[in-house]
Formats: C-alpha cells, sequence, structure tokens
C-alpha cells in the first residue's frame, strides 16, 4: 500500500509540473503551443564520387600544418564531329590516337598510310596554313603595319590572346606569329585588311581549295576558330603541297621561337606548338597545328624520314600531346616500311589504308 501511494504521488507531481508549465506559456502566447523538437544530426555534404582529397603540408607563420584539400573530377570529354561520325570504332594496326590519318609520298604523291583520309571534319587552326598562302600569294605589302581591332576579338569561343586591341605590328610578324604560336587574333586582322575586307578573303580562300582541287574543303573564317572550316585530310595534304612552296611559309611555320617588335620598338617573345620542329630528331619543313572541341588536336606537316619527304595529316586526335605521338608512331613505322636498297625517295614496301 505504502508502494502504491507514493507511486501515485510522484505522478501527481509531475502532472502537476506540467500543468504549471503550460500555464506560463499560455500566458506569455496564449495560442502557442509548446512543441520540443527532436534535434537532427548534423549532415556533410558528401564529395562527388569522382572527386578526391588531397593531402598537403603548407607552411603558416613558419610552422607545418597539415591541410586537406578536395580536388574535382575533370569534366567528361565533349564529343568531337569524328566521335559523332562514329570515326572513334576504326582501328588501325598503330593504334593511332587520331581518328583521320593520312601520309602522302612528297615526290610521287603516293598513299602510304591512310585511315578515314576522305572524311571532312572541321579542322581548328589548320585554317591558318590557307590564310598564309593567301597573304604571301596577294604579294601585299609585307612591311604595312597592321592594328589589331576589336573586331578581332574572338567571340566565339572566347579564346585569349597576347594582342591586345590597337597592338600594331606588320603584316610579316602578324603572318608569322599566326603560322608558329596559332596566334588567332593576328590570323583575323590579316584577313580583315585584304582588299575588300575579310568576306573578300574568305571568298579567296575558298577559290583557292577550289583551284587546289580540294573538294571537300569550306572555309568561313581566317582563323579557324569555327567548326564549319572543314576538310578532309587529303584535300590538306594538297594545301601542304602548296604551301611548301613558299618559303615564307615554310620558315614562318616551323621557327621554335621568334622575337617580334611591335610598332612602338617593344619586343614580344612567341613560341612555337609545335614541339617537334625543335627536336634535332626531325626534319620538318611546313607545320600547322589545330585545336577546338569540335576538331580534337590537329597536326598537319612536312618532313624528311630516312631521305623519303612526306605529307602527313592527323585530324581528330585525342589529348595534348596525342597528334605529335602519333607522328612518332608513323615516323618509326615508315623507318621499319623503307628498303635496304632505298636512297633518296621511291616506292614503299607497303601501305596501309582503312576507313569510311
Amino acid at each position: 500500500m505504502i508502494k502504491l501511494a507514493l507511486s501515485a504521488l510522484i505522478s501527481l507531481m509531475f502532472a502537476s509540473a506540467a500543468i504549471t508549465v503550460q500555464a506560463a506559456d499560455a500566458g506569455s502566447a496564449p495560442n502557442k503551443k509548446l512543441v520540443l523538437k527532436k534535434r537532427q544530426p548534423v549532415r556533410v555534404a558528401a564529395a562527388d564520387a569522382s572527386d578526391r582529397m588531397v593531402k598537403r603540408v603548407i607552411k603558416v607563420k613558419g610552422k607545418r600544418k597539415v591541410v586537406y584539400q578536395r580536388v574535382l573530377a575533370a569534366a567528361p570529354a565533349v564529343p568531337t564531329m569524328g566521335d559523332l561520325a562514329g570515326l572513334n570504332s576504326t582501328h588501325d594496326p598503330l593504334d593511332l590516337k587520331s581518328n583521320v590519318a593520312l601520309v602522302l609520298d612528297q615526290a610521287n604523291s603516293e598513299v602510304l598510310f591512310e585511315k578515314n583520309s576522305n572524311v571532312a571534319l572541321p579542322i581548328a587552326s589548320i585554317t591558318k596554313m590557307m590564310t598564309g598562302l593567301i597573304v604571301v600569294e596577294a604579294k601585299q605589302d609585307m612591311d604595312e603595319i597592321l592594328t589589331v581591332t576589336d573586331e578581332d576579338v574572338d567571340r566565339e569561343k572566347f579564346s585569349s590572346s597576347r594582342l591586345k586591341v590597337g597592338t600594331q605590328m606588320t603584316r610579316a610578324n602578324m603572318l608569322h606569329i599566326a603560322l608558329m604560336s596559332s596566334e588567332n587574333r593576328a590570323a583575323s586582322a590579316l584577313g580583315r585588311n585584304y582588299p575588300g575586307g575579310r568576306p573578300a578573303f574568305v571568298e579567296a580562300m575558298n577559290a583557292k581549295a577550289r583551284e587546289l582541287g580540294m573538294s571537300d574543303t569550306h572555309y568561313v573564317d581566317s582563323n579557324g576558330l569555327s567548326k564549319m572550316n572543314v576538310a578532309s585530310a587529303r584535300d590538306l595534304a594538297k594545301l601542304a603541297m602548296a604551301a611548301y612552296q613558299q618559303p615564307m611559309l615554310r620558315q614562318f611555320s616551323t621557327d621554335p621561337k621568334a622575337t617580334v617588335e611591335l610598332s612602338n620598338g617593344r619586343p614580344m617573345q612567341f613560341g612555337t606548338t609545335n614541339h617537334l620542329v625543335a627536336s634535332p630528331d626531325w626534319a620538318i619543313g611546313l607545320q600547322k597545328t589545330g585545336f577546338i572541341n569540335e576538331a580534337g588536336r590537329c597536326l598537319m606537316m612536312q618532313a624528311v624520314i630516312e631521305g623519303r619527304s612526306v605529307i602527313m595529316v592527323f585530324l581528330d586526335s585525342k589529348g595534348k600531346q596525342s597528334r605529335t605521338a602519333d607522328a612518332g608512331r608513323m615516323r618509326k613505322w615508315l623507318e621499319a616500311l623503307r628498303p635496304a636498297n632505298l636512297v633518296g625517295g621511291g616506292s614503299s614496301t607497303g601501305a596501309y589504308s582503312t576507313g569510311m
């Protein structure tokens, strides 16, 4: 009985305390109910599964401190026009990273290797070789001072440039850095300063393509930033052979680096976009690289391999150094093909052809 009485008394005390709390709360806020919320656990946003944490040691006021930084995963690669056309399903014995490849004997135009060589694709800054050919053949004054204007600013790809609006230099220097360093604003200024302006220049580019038999080629600008500048590898081989006849194009495109003077006398240093031209293992007489997302990495060049002059074209390659690596693979393949008695050119002992 005593235990029962104590239990009843304790229950009555808790009930009374609850009533007191409710009354006090009701007095301060008659319409508000007391709600006891369950404490929520603190959630930390998880990193993407493809992200990773990197441990770094830094110094703060002379003391070592360990910090952890999240390294975001690279964005997925954007498919090129070649990928969208299914060219990446074409395999070859050299395991090239380029969707398109062509190698010709320069002396007789014999095809030594080809892969999807008839497919027209975006060619990016290889466009600038045609730009150079038009400028040289037009015999424009190479000492004339040209000015970079707002019209030369890239508002399609928003590419960077070291040539600020207002920069002035000779036509020769503009052509030099357009071919050697793939300077987009320089190539744009060259087209804009052609008689009749940019539209006339682009028409001259297309007319020259037709003259050279480049039936798969079409140009819309002088710098190659548009994906509408297209050509097949076979067409670009014809362009390379024509451009090779111009000493200025050979020199400007194969300089490893150069100092060009602005009109105010200030010098600017520029370098090549193709590290092979500075390699003692290569003898390159003409070259041009190119890249936009739709085109992938591109390369066109003339080289002498085991005494044979060849034209190489690689389009839609994946990876920053993949196009030059493909050139290296092709060189080894050509060296292996070379007959023992072949001196200074001639026919190969074999060739390779595949593609659409």
